[in-house]
């Protein structure tokens, strides 16, 4: 299953401008958001907290930033 992270990154965008920020004041790594960003490492609970703590997202959001599926199309 792929998550559809879009929104998020846009997020992490308008209040840090980088992931690498971002990354910084999650501390872990930038290679470690950009893995989570493309599916490839799921997020822990802690760092979704974390993460709206730092993006200001209201928790009851968690779902459209973090659960989206990506819908697939053929």
């Amino acid at each position: 299953m792929r998550f559809d992270y879009s929104r998020l990154k846009g997020r992490i965008k308008m209040v840090f401008d980088t992931q690498e920020r971002f990354a910084t004041a999650m501390g872990i790594s930038a290679r470690t958001v950009s893995l989570k960003l493309n599916n490839a490492v799921d997020w822990t609970q802690r760092e979704i907290i974390l993460a709206c703590e730092l993006l200001k997202i209201p928790y009851r959001a968690i779902p459209d930033y973090f659960f989206t599926i990506f819908a697939k199309f053929n």
